[in-house]
C-alpha cells in the first residue's frame, strides 16, 4: 500500500484486471505492480451482460486464484454488488473474507460521499480500501446506463466532493472512471492519494484496463477509451484451427507426442 501511495505524482501507475493464476503471472512477468480482480469478470469470464449478477463466492474464488499466481504485485479485489451497500458492518464482514480467505491485499468499493462511512469502517477494521468514483458499473440501473459523468459544473463539483470524502475516509487510491479528462485532472490535483483512470484521459496518476480489452480476447471491439495491444483471440482461433486440421489429417499426434 505504501508503495502505491508513493507513486502519487511520480509518473504513471499501470494496472490491469486479472482473473486467475495464469493471467496474474503474465502481469507479474510484465512488471505490473497493481492487479485488480475486477467484477468485470462477470462479463469477460462468466458471460453476464453486466457486473450485477456476480456473487461474493465467485469473486472470492477468482481472487484466491490470482493470489496464488502473483509474487509481489498488490492484489485488489472488487467487492460485488450488495456485499457492502447494506451496512458498514456487513461490508466489514464481507471484505474481511477477501483478506482472510482469498489472500487479497485490499478491496475496492464503488461510490463517493455515500460510501465514505463504509470506507472508513473498513479502514478502521484494518482493511485497505480503493475507492471508485465517476461512472459506477454497479449503479448502471439507477444512473441511466454507462454514460460519462462530470460533464456539467454540478456533476464536476459533486465528483470533487466525492474524491475528498473518500480521501478523508482513508482510502489509499481512487479509481476515476468515465469522466472528462479536464475533470479527472482537477480531481487528481485535489487529493493526496493516487488516482487511477479508466476512460478518464491521461492526467490521472495511473491507468487501468480490462485485460480482455488490452489483449483482444473478445470478439467485439474494445471500448473507445481502451487500446487493443494484440489480437489474442485471432491468434488463438488460428492455433485451434491448425490443431483441428492436423488431427483430421493425421498429422497430430506424431511419433514423439506420447508419454
Amino acid at each position: 500500500m505504501v508503495r502505491i501511495r508513493q507513486m502519487k505524482g511520480r509518473g504513471r501507475l499501470p494496472c490491469v484486471t486479472v482473473t486467475d493464476a495464469a493471467t496474474a503471472r503474465w502481469a507479474e512477468e510484465a512488471g505490473l505492480p497493481l492487479l485488480l480482480v475486477g467484477d468485470s469478470l462477470g462479463m469477460t469470464i462468466l458471460g453476464y451482460e453486466t457486473t450485477l449478477p456476480v456473487t461474493l463466492e465467485q469473486m472470492l474464488h477468482h481472487t484466491a486464484a490470482v493470489v496464488r499466481g502473483r509474487r509481489a504485485a498488490l492484489v485488489v479485489a472488487d467487492m460485488p454488488f450488495l456485499t457492502y451497500q447494506a451496512s458498514p458492518a456487513e461490508a466489514v464482514r464481507n471484505a474481511g473474507r477477501f483478506l482472510q480467505e482469498a489472500g487479497a491485499d485490499a478491496v475496492k468499493i464503488e461510490g463517493g460521499r455515500e460510501r465514505a462511512p463504509t470506507a472508513r469502517a473498513l479502514v478502521e477494521a484494518g482493511i485497505p480500501v480503493m475507492g471508485h468514483i465517476g461512472l459506477l458499473p454497479q449503479s448502471v440501473k439507477t444512473a441511466g446506463g454507462y454514460r460519462v459523468r462530470g460533464r456539467t459544473s454540478a456533476e464536476s463539483a459533486a465528483l470533487l466532493a466525492d474524491a475528498r470524502a473518500l480521501e478523508a475516509a482513508g482510502v489509499f487510491s481512487i479509481v476515476i472512471e468515465g469522466v472528462p479528462p479536464a475533470v479527472a485532472r482537477r480531481l487528481t490535483a485535489a487529493v493526496g492519494v493516487p488516482t487511477i483512470g479508466i476512460g478518464a484521459g491521461p492526467h490521472c496518476d495511473g491507468q487501468v484496463l480490462v485485460l480482455h480489452d488490452l489483449l483482444g480476447m473478445a470478439a467485439e471491439p474494445p471500448p473507445r477509451f481502451a487500446r487493443r495491444y494484440v489480437d489474442l483471440r485471432g491468434h488463438a482461433v488460428d492455433a485451434l484451427r491448425s490443431f483441428r486440421r492436423d488431427v483430421e489429417a493425421g498429422r497430430f499426434p506424431g511419433p514423439e507426442h506420447w508419454y
